[in-house]
């Protein structure tokens, strides 16, 4: 199977921390002609056992999961307690070890700011911690985050801290999970580990590692999907071709 016949595939998307569909605003034009994209409203879940159900209830019986930082976690932990409901799994920016700890301190540090101030949007550290050098001034891409940030706010940002900041080492669980799994990275990410990624996938028995940076040719940071959506949109399209047995119309 190659890219120009591959059959239109339903895929879940699951977005990261102060995300929404608008994460995927970039990437999804380059996957329409093939892929039917459903998009799952992790912001509007107020516990952790609410962002689960959101996944099960906005995904398909047997799904194509694809998701993106905070999401990826989520979606993980979703397979590893129900993966009888997953067909493949795309996991983007993030480690199934959890946040690391100087990201879990800069978290806390946020929460106390927010409980004391009205929020303002992303600052330009923040920015600074999730973009490539070569995106600060990518208003394309500055002002996607900028909006979702100020338009989902402050409620969402804490309960999305608050519920998920602990999250377990799933490492161990990872062998069980049988199906394919492109697991996508960058080597610039600050947030995530590369060597968290690359051992993910020696962990998964049918996984495909993508890692972008500059012997890629790819500039981007932990934002993927909005940094760096053609090698994205090629890597999953690549995925889908290579397993034409498990996604089928």
């Amino acid at each position: 199977m190659t890219a120009e016949n591959l059959p239109s595939i339903r895929l879940d998307l699951i977005p990261g921390t102060l995300c929404d569909e608008r994460m995927w605003m970039r990437v999804a034009p380059l996957l329409d002609q093939h892929c039917d994209l459903h998009y799952v409203p992790l912001h509007k879940a107020r516990t952790r056992g609410q962002m689960q159900e959101l996944i099960a209830g906005h995904s398909a019986p047997r799904a194509h999961l694809v998701a993106f930082s905070l999401g990826a976690y989520l979606a993980v932990e979703y397979a590893v307690a129900h993966p009888e409901r997953i067909a493949s799994l795309t996991l983007i920016a993030n480690s199934a070890r959890g946040l690391q700890p100087a990201e879990i301190e800069t978290r806390q540090r946020i929460a106390v700011m927010l409980e004391r101030n009205a929020y303002t949007g992303i600052t330009r550290q923040r920015l600074r911690e999730i973009l490539h050098p070569a995106h600060l001034q990518d208003a394309a891409i500055v002002g996607v985050i900028d909006q979702m940030a100020l338009e989902l706010g402050k409620d969402v940002l804490l309960t999305q801290f608050a519920t998920t900041i602990g999250r377990l080492d799933l490492m161990d669980e990872l062998a069980a999970l049988t199906f394919p799994v492109l697991i996508v990275g960058a080597e610039d990410d600050k947030l995530v580990p590369a060597a968290d990624l690359r051992a993910m996938a020696a962990r998964f028995p049918h996984a495909t590692l993508q890692m972008f940076g500059e012997a890629s040719g790819q500039q981007t940071g932990h934002m993927i999907p909005l940094e760096a959506p053609q090698a994205l949109a090629d890597a999953m399209l690549a995925f889908i071709a290579d397993h034409p047995s498990v996604f089928q119309r």
